[in-house]
């Protein structure tokens, strides 16, 4: 059984060979004060926030590496038995691959691999989420063209040029969808004096949030805790608030993406003047920002299809054909 797996730091995307993509949970673990595993994925994120002192609800991947080890590790065990429950030929240890970011350490790669290896891996490979994007993204890899892609995940943003199937210019930027919705938290809380939870930030950026002015402007109305007061209350936002708060991890992106850009070579620039950046990963559904990204560096950019699974399609098809993309994998740890 070969099992890819794209471990973001917002969520854990499963992909089966011959099945596609199976599973896509939030990366949350509910666990009580003796340790134990009260909750994983969906479940476990519909608690946060709303748990008794004796139940934590933790995010064991941040930006986009392990921050602890021992939940990490139970959280693939569930996911990959859970892949296998059910299936007629369901015993024996899968083969894995996993994507980390490109610029993770040798010592980070090993923690991910041996995290998956005691969750029950037969063998588990690591593929640079950037080369994995580009293969979910159908973006041809093993030619000598360039090729840029743009990974915005919960974490970490990956920008990088790929041309005959390696990274020749990259840049793994800690800021992602989480940054952002931290920046819509405290601009609330700053302009409004009002509490929000980490998921109603998250709602805002999904419902209303934009990286551009909106021909017509969207509102949604936001419930927390007065600060003042301390009772609870309702504003109303507007998208063109969400524009204001989100600035700054935009900017971070865009500085990020021009950086790579400065330090492309002259002939692989052309080639990606002639196809354009692709973006791919959660972020880069926000409305608007491939439009940003086109405005700002004046490089044609779009957003891949199914840009959520890109990773974990990569991850997929690079383990199903090993054989061909095991010269592009770069050391295992």
């Amino acid at each position: 059984m070969k099992i890819g797996i794209d471990l973001g730091t917002a969520n854990i995307i499963v992909y089966v060979k011959g099945q596609g993509i199976v599973m896509m949970e939030p990366s949350v673990v509910a666990v009580d004060d003796q340790n134990h595993i009260v909750a994983v994925g969906e479940e476990a994120r519909e608690m946060i926030g709303r748990t008794p002192g004796n139940i934590q609800a933790i995010r064991p991947m941040r930006d986009g590496v392990i921050a602890d080890y021992v939940i990490t590790e139970a959280l693939l065990d569930h996911f990959i038995h859970r892949v296998q429950q059910g299936r007629r030929f369901g015993w024996g240890k899968p083969e894995v691959m996993i994507s980390v970011p490109a610029g993770v350490t040798s010592v980070e790669k090993r923690a991910v691999r041996d995290a998956a290896l005691k969750a029950g891996a037969a063998e588990a490979y690591l593929i640079e989420e950037p080369i994995a994007a580009a293969i979910g993204a159908n973006v041809p890899i093993s030619g000598p063209s360039g090729s840029m892609i743009i990974d915005i995940g919960g974490g970490t943003s990956e920008i990088a040029v790929i041309s005959l199937g390696a990274i020749v210019v990259s840049t793994s930027l800690r800021v992602g969808g989480n940054k952002i919705d931290e920046a819509i938290h405290s601009y609330i809380r700053k302009k409004y004096n009002l509490m929000i939870g980490d998921r109603t930030a998250e709602d805002v950026k999904i419902q209303i949030g934009t990286a551009l002015p909106l021909e017509r402007e969207l509102t949604m109305d936001v419930r927390g805790r007065d600060l003042i007061a301390g009772l609870p209350r309702t504003i109303s936002i507007a998208s063109s608030e969400v524009m204001e708060a989100i600035e700054p991890p935009l900017q971070q992106i865009i500085g990020a993406v021009r950086l790579v850009l400065e330090q492309t070579p002259p002939e692989l620039s052309s080639d990606i003047i002639d196809k354009g950046m692709v973006m791919s990963g959660g972020g880069s559904l926000l409305r608007n920002i491939d439009k940003l990204l086109t405005q700002v560096t004046g490089v044609p950019c779009h957003v891949a299809d199914n840009s959520m699974h890109c990773v974990a399609l990569g991850t997929g098809i690079a383990l199903e054909h090993f054989d061909f993309f095991k010269k592009y994998l770069g050391p295992q740890a």
